[in-house]
């Protein structure tokens, strides 16, 4: 006997990521911003900063406003803005080292969807069987492949 809370409902989040920037793309930012610095260093120091402040806000906020999530529930994947309903979802295999690096390059088909983060090197490819649908397949960057397999997959 099973009660209503043991039940999955649709909106139940299965896995759920976010391709946030890598350590090293925060150091670039504020290398950068510190640089900002010296372009405006000849006008005054104060004017520098104020210059660094704006430009690592700036930086921040389009890198995060960028930033995709990858969500599955019981009834849906969602990839960026991305949505389809997971009875099209078909075959899932997950892709690490010289493997991922051949899925996002010569063995890519153009038609695909992708969402790639060059800072994250696995990907996962989702085969999509919506017949009204050409996309033959999504192919996106994830940290954790074998996850997100298995989410997929249940």
């Amino acid at each position: 006997m099973s009660s209503p809370s043991s039940q999955t409902p649709a909106s139940t989040v299965l896995y759920t990521e976010r391709l946030l920037p890598s350590f090293w793309i925060w150091v670039m930012v504020f290398g950068a911003a510190c640089a900002s610095i010296l372009v405006f260093l000849p006008i005054s120091v104060e004017t520098g900063i104020i210059a660094a402040v704006v430009f690592a806000a700036i930086m921040v906020t389009l890198l995060l406003l960028s930033t995709p999530t990858i969500r599955v529930t019981a009834d849906t994947l969602q990839v960026g803005k991305a949505e389809i309903e997971r009875r099209y979802v078909g075959a899932v295999e997950g892709f690490r080292g010289d493997d991922a690096t051949y899925q996002r390059g010569r063995g890519l088909n153009a038609t695909a969807f992708m969402c790639f983060r060059g800072w994250i090197s696995p990907v996962v490819k989702i085969e999509i069987t919506d017949p009204a649908d050409r996309t033959p397949y999504w192919l996106t960057s994830t940290r954790h492949p074998e996850e997100l397999v298995r989410a997929l997959n249940s």
